[in-house]
């Protein structure tokens, strides 16, 4: 049955950002789990897809990767940008496991969320309730360290006063010396950071596109809510924010490494992240589809070995 036929008339006609190719996004999932991994022309030579047996395997070896990083940077004497999400989480713990096992202190990194939930205005959750993205690297990341912690002058959260001074804190940073490293997941709408596909509708070209480092208030598509009302607010779609505020792929696309994550699996052979997995891999860098440019920079992408597919349909 062919989507678009189906599509015509429905509730869903005009619900998928303009600029998605369909047919080409269904063509990219009929393939088998090694094709779906297979080396593409637009990656980069040093960006590699790294399989990952089962849930613990990924939050360890994902952890690890964030861990040896921050270590190498610290027996280099180097300053280290990190821009980190909210999601994936699982790799904190294994990400402080190691350095605590190694006992490296941290105060050489300098770390930017690159969201937070928001209201219209850019007004934030307040930074001690649970859903707020504060809250939660408060609780995986900074207070677990104790006292090889970030200092908390070095912590960024992206708030309505601090978000539009992302840009130029990086770019000192980086004017002395220091490296950038992404770290992030990869939405159901193909997301990085809160940064949405039908954002690319306001931009005539890609270069104007790439240089926007920011979004206060920035619109939801209702996939990435919905997304986030079975990920994180158990199911309460009433609670999920609508806005958040978020970087744009004028900063994650100036990373110079990155460490990518794609956990969406949820047993009983369901998933949901499977088609933004194989659309990030094999699309090619197109702004209709923002974490199609991932592969394009240097670094690795952790993923169960169940996103690859066989992606076939499947009664649960």
């Amino acid at each position: 049955m062919d989507f678009n036929s189906t599509v015509k008339g429905s509730l869903l006609e005009g619900f998928y950002p303009a600029g998605w190719d369909m047919e080409k996004i269904d063509s990219l999932m009929q393939c088998s789990p090694e094709d779906a991994v297979a080396v593409q022309p637009h990656w980069n030579g040093e960006f590699t897809p790294v399989e990952c047996e089962n849930i613990y395997d990924f939050n360890t070896y994902m952890g690890h990767e964030i861990a040896i990083q921050i270590k190498n940077a610290r027996e280099k004497g180097e300053k280290l940008i990190f821009i980190l999400p909210v999601g994936p989480m699982g790799m904190y713990r294994w990400a402080v496991f190691f350095l605590r096992s190694w006992n490296v202190k941290c105060d050489h990194l300098y770390c930017f969320n690159m969201d937070e939930w928001s209201d219209s205005d850019g007004v934030t959750l307040p930074q001690d309730s649970s859903a707020a993205f504060r809250f939660a690297m408060e609780q995986a990341l900074y207070d677990p360290l104790g006292e090889l912690t970030v200092p908390p002058s070095q912590r960024n959260f992206a708030t309505l006063e601090n978000l539009p001074l992302y840009a130029s804190k990086i770019a000192a940073l980086k004017a002395e010396g220091a490296k950038q490293i992404l770290v992030f997941g990869i939405g159901r709408m193909c997301h990085i950071a809160f940064w949405e596909p039908q954002f690319a509708a306001e931009f005539s070209s890609v270069d104007e596109w790439k240089v926007q480092t920011h979004r206060i208030g920035a619109k939801l598509h209702p996939l990435t809510i919905e997304q986030n009302a079975v990920t994180s607010f158990k199911s309460r779609t009433t609670l999920v924010p609508c806005r958040a505020n978020t970087i744009g792929p004028g900063i994650f696309l100036q990373s110079d490494y990155i460490i990518g994550g794609c956990d969406g699996v949820l047993g009983r052979g369901m998933q949901w992240q499977g088609m933004s997995f194989h659309m990030t891999l094999k699309y090619g860098p197109d702004m209709w589809i923002p974490s199609s440019f991932m592969p394009t920079l240097p670094g690795k992408l952790f993923y169960l070995k169940e996103l690859a597919g066989p992606l076939s349909p499947d009664c649960n």
